[in-house]
């Protein structure tokens, strides 16, 4: 899928790398989220991940760039797993208004999960990476004692 608008991305580069893993009924879920200069980028990304996660069977991935003439690129692949995870994981990205990529590899755990059980596996790895590349501020709920 590729959008591309002709608007500046106003989001927040991606920095330095992040990285999550989240267990869902025996599958494995590594998600990373890092910086990308441009959307070529990404084929380098993904071989490494797959060099990384052998036993991963979908890498699914989404990115946000701009172009040479500033226009935003988003772009996101399934990687053939239903539920649609790299529209889930293209969500995050503008939800937080970040640019970067955003790869998250399933190991599958041998429980079908569904397609909504997917999709809450994939958001809930994403958002772990997310949320580890800068803690957000405070929730404001007390502390279990």
């Amino acid at each position: 899928m590729r959008t591309a608008g002709r608007a500046i991305l106003p989001g927040v580069r991606v920095t330095s790398p992040a990285e999550f893993s989240l267990t869902v009924e025996r599958s494995r879920f590594h998600a990373l989220l890092t910086p990308l200069a441009s959307p070529a980028e990404i084929e380098a990304l993904l071989k490494a991940r797959r060099r990384d996660y052998r036993k991963a069977n979908h890498h699914c991935w989404a990115c946000r760039t701009c172009d040479a003439s500033g226009a935003a690129v988003e772009l996101s692949k399934d990687d053939g797993e239903v539920g649609h995870p790299g529209r889930v994981l293209l969500e995050l990205l503008k939800k937080h208004d970040l640019e970067g990529a955003l790869i998250v590899s399933r190991i599958f755990g041998g429980v079908k999960l569904g397609i909504g059980g997917v999709s809450r596996a994939f958001r809930d790895a994403g958002q772990g990476a997310i949320n580890a590349a800068a803690p957000g501020p405070p929730t404001g709920r007390p502390s279990a004692r």
